[in-house]
């Protein structure tokens, strides 16, 4: 099977695709594409005029792999307060960088809608989540089975709870 890894290039997980038999889907490995790549695909998603150039040309990559991808994996950003594991190049190495913000985002949210078994992991922060981050890969690639995952939402998140609206407008009535 072929799978995407959100960001590209997270050698944590690159391998053990590769280890599990499947085809790792990379917009950053022209090769395996015989240099027939297109930067102006038709998109299928609709970008704003004002969508900043950085943003649609990753996105620009992206899009004619997820045509092809049967199974996706998707890493987390690096929590705000996050004391480093490993040295800076060793983390940009194992879990790569997100290249942008915006288009880590839009990457997550087009490929969410997609109709494929998606893993989506937190970013490890200790010793445990990173060998649990590595058996919920392998395990997810034996079976692409998505509910072994950490149960995040597009944004990469825990969702919380909600405060039902008339709960908020009771307190805000209260406060003026």
């Amino acid at each position: 099977m072929n799978v995407i890894v959100i960001p590209d290039g997270a050698m944590i997980v690159v391998p053990l695709i590769e280890k599990n038999g499947h085809t790792y889907l990379s917009p950053t490995n022209f090769s395996k594409y015989n240099n027939e790549v297109n930067l102006n695909p038709d998109f299928k998603v609709n970008l704003s005029s004002e969508t900043p150039s950085g943003v649609r040309g990753r996105i620009s990559l992206l899009m004619p792999l997820l045509d092809k991808a049967d199974a996706a994996i998707i890493l987390g950003r690096r929590p705000a307060n996050y004391t480093r594991m490993y040295d800076v190049l060793n983390e940009l190495i194992l879990f790569c960088g997100n290249g942008c913000n915006n288009a880590h985002s839009l990457a997550v949210s087009i490929v969410s809608q997609m109709d494929i078994p998606i893993l989506k992991l937190r970013y490890p922060t200790n010793r445990e989540e990173l060998i649990d981050l590595i058996s919920k890969v392998n395990l997810f690639l034996k079976d692409f089975d998505p509910s072994i995952g950490d149960d995040l939402n597009a944004d990469l998140k825990k969702d919380s709870e909600k405060l039902p609206l008339t709960d908020f407008e009771k307190i805000f009535n209260q406060s003026i």
